[in-house]
């Protein structure tokens, strides 16, 4: 953040700069390597309140299908088996809570929806940065992260996926936004 940039100048509602923010993911395949992917698709939005943090909020819908690897063959399997998009094409995060734990770091807590099962997180985000670009608009960057289990999901497959990949898997958000006039 600019140090000449008070949270409170921040106020405002944004949306998700798509072209600028990544949404990714690592999980340990068969213990001993790290498969990592992002979502290619999504859309959202924030109420940032800088003078009350609590009264913040955060809006996020991702394209389940737009699941990437980098190996065909796995994202197909991801998109069917695992995350089931033909009957749960979205995966939503809608914020129930923020609480600012530092001058630029906040937990955001909320209600993360795969494949039709919702259960509460908690994503840590540091503020990364503040810029106005150069049509004169306002950027915020965030980056966060939480580590979930994807069973608690019911993102399976069967006994042996249970065996071959971590039940655990790392979220990764690295979010540009640009307040909206």
């Amino acid at each position: 953040m600019s140090t000449t940039t008070k949270l409170s100048e921040l106020t405002g509602d944004y949306v998700l700069d798509t072209a600028h923010t990544r949404i990714g993911f690592v999980a340990r395949h068969t213990m001993a390597t790290r498969v990592r992917g992002q979502f290619d698709e999504f859309e959202g939005g924030a109420y940032l309140d800088g003078d009350d943090p609590s009264k913040s909020s955060v809006r996020l819908t991702i394209q389940a299908k737009s699941i990437q690897t980098r190996n065909p063959q796995r994202d197909a399997q991801l998109r069917s088996t695992f995350l089931n998009v033909d009957d749960h094409p979205d995966l939503t995060f809608t914020s129930t809570k923020v609480k600012q734990t530092g001058e630029t770091s906040f937990k955001v807590t909320g209600d993360l929806a795969v494949r039709g099962v919702i259960n509460s997180v908690t994503v840590n985000f540091e503020l990364s940065g503040v810029e106005n670009d150069p049509q004169g608009e306002l950027r915020v960057g965030f980056k966060g992260s939480l580590t979930i289990n994807r069973n608690h999901w019911g993102v399976n497959w069967n006994a042996a996926t249970t065996a071959m990949v971590s039940a655990k898997v790392l979220l990764e958000f690295d979010v540009a936004a640009i307040r909206q006039s």
